[in-house]
């Protein structure tokens, strides 16, 4: 269902999937100039709505703001913003009643998996897991400390630069938290089976740290 998102005066439209039977919803946030309608993400979030999940997929940034972001590549690593956004919809999920009790889970891609980070640290009861696909969690920076979440940082292996920095944030994190590597993988994960093997992991790790999943649910 089509949804929009009042995050200061701000109004972002995204799209909500309710499966069955949901035990958890699964906020996306995603980066580097892409939005709701990411065909990566939204393989991501198929997988995760056949393992029994909800999903909300929605844009961080105006229709306007893209356009500047598409000319200058500023407000992608506008991270305090994308953040603000996140934690917005993470705080409008409870008004809304067909997803008002259910867990809360948050998957971040490039920059937005920072944003989700900085969100899980400034909402530690409401976030319940993580997780971060060819991320830049460092750029989370003094929040991950605070990060209460079990957090699973999804790196490709050929993505050296990224692997490097997703390790070095991993030593910052106080909470549960694993660097899974994708064998092979370069940034976007263009190569055959290796964002199947992304929505896999994620898939896996909400249905463990989200209470409430349906049992016997599988990706």
């Amino acid at each position: 269902m089509d949804v929009e998102i009042n995050a200061k005066g701000v109004r972002l439209p995204g799209q909500l999937t309710l499966p069955e039977t949901p035990g958890g919803v699964i906020l996306f946030a995603h980066g580097s100039g892409s939005s709701r309608f990411s065909p990566r993400n939204r393989q991501v979030a198929e997988t995760l709505n056949r393992a029994g999940l909800a999903t909300l997929l929605f844009d961080l940034l105006t229709a306007h703001e893209h356009e500047v972001d598409s000319r200058t590549a500023s407000l992608r690593f506008d991270i305090p913003l994308l953040g603000q956004r996140l934690t917005a919809a993470v705080d409008w999920l409870p008004r809304q009643e067909a997803v008002a009790r259910l867990p809360v889970g948050l998957f971040g891609a490039s920059t937005g998996a920072a944003a989700a980070l900085m969100t899980a640290a400034d909402r530690p009861r409401a976030v319940r897991a993580v997780v971060s696909r060819g991320g830049r969690p460092d750029l989370a920076d003094d929040a991950l400390p605070r990060v209460r979440a079990p957090t699973l940082l999804i790196v490709g292996g050929a993505d050296e630069q990224v692997l490097a920095l997703n390790r070095l944030a991993a030593h910052a994190l106080k909470a549960e938290h694993r660097v899974e590597v994708v064998p092979g993988a370069t940034h976007l994960f263009t190569e055959p089976g290796a964002l199947e093997q992304v929505a896999e992991l994620a898939a896996g790790w909400f249905t463990d740290h989200l209470p409430g999943n349906p049992a016997g649910a599988t990706p």
